[in-house]
């Protein structure tokens, strides 16, 4: 028999956490989290991290397994989760993969596009360049070098701005060119979930979450994490917007109503992603019965 993952996406605050160990307790399996900032060990109250507690229910993989000082990526993430799920396997006929992050999932389900190695010279000198100049910058070398990518790629997205001038400038050619949308085979069945939520239920939801999140200490960790303001992983809603409040931009008040605001819209963006870009059996998070019911027959047929 092959080998199967069951895959629990869905926006942020939906419930992936907690339908994923409903559904890796029910075969008795670990997890794998599709998440691109969880994998931060640094980082805790603002990537609502499961709890301890969660987290002893069932194994977890790619949690608080990278520091902030890493760099993390779709495809080290493919790399790590590929190696994870061979070990599960070994052992296991099911393992469970659940996050929000939809690049991470759809490289693990499809693979990505070989890029050269960037020197790291490289990505260092765009990074203080575009630190201290600015997001500007990072549109004015872009138009010099990389037409082909201003032709086809947003201009407001700095760290895809950034990674699209470091290719450009290590080999010589566009990002764009590297994008061939060759699907890997994969040697295991995907089953993919997508978790739904109405979106005024989704939004009441997010704004609960932020406010427990300043209640447990979000201000305090965001200020430990203030000296590294300018990586990538902590160019995160929840964290920019407490910065700008530590540097007098906004009140604490503004900044916890951005806060929400952006992860709303945020939260958007991510169920628009997963209608588009990945063809999911949608359930609501409470259905526990219909989604087991669900899976227990497309995995025992």
């Amino acid at each position: 028999m092959r080998k199967k993952v069951i895959i629990i996406a869905g926006p942020t605050a939906v419930g992936k956490t907690a339908a994923a160990i409903r559904v890796a307790q029910h075969y008795q399996t670990e997890i794998i989290s599709a998440d691109s900032r969880q994998c931060f060990r640094e980082l805790n109250i603002g990537v609502a991290r499961p709890s301890p507690e969660e987290l002893q229910h069932v194994p977890h993989h790619f949690i608080a397994s990278h520091s902030v000082h890493d760099d993390v990526s779709a495809a080290v993430f493919e790399d790590y989760a590929m190696k994870v799920a061979s070990e599960i396997f070994k052992n296991k006929d099911l393992l469970v993969m659940a996050g929000g992050t939809g690049l991470y999932i759809k490289a693990f389900m499809q693979g990505l596009d070989h890029i050269p190695q960037i020197d790291a010279s490289i990505r260092m000198s765009i990074q203080t360049n575009y630190e201290t100049k600015g997001i500007e910058w990072l549109r004015s070398e872009l138009i010099s070098v990389d037409p082909l990518y201003i032709s086809s790629a947003s201009l407001d997205n700095p760290q895809r701005m950034m990674r699209a001038l470091e290719v450009v400038t290590a080999t010589g050619k566009s990002i764009i060119e590297y994008r061939q949308s060759i699907k890997k085979e994969r040697p295991f069945d995907i089953h993919l979930i997508q978790l739904e939520l109405p979106r005024e239920e989704l939004y009441q939801r997010i704004n609960m979450r932020v406010d427990q999140m300043i209640e447990k200490g979000l201000a305090k960790e965001a200020e430990q994490f203030y000296p590294y303001r300018h990586h990538n992983a902590l160019q995160t809603v929840g964290y920019t917007e407490l910065f700008d409040y530590m540097e007098g931009k906004i009140s604490m008040g503004v900044a916890i109503e951005i806060i929400k605001q952006h992860t709303r819209n945020f939260a958007k963006r991510q169920g628009t992603w997963f209608k588009h870009q990945l063809q999911a059996q949608v359930f609501h998070p409470s259905d526990e019965e219909g989604l087991i019911t669900y899976l227990d027959d497309k995995i025992y047929k």
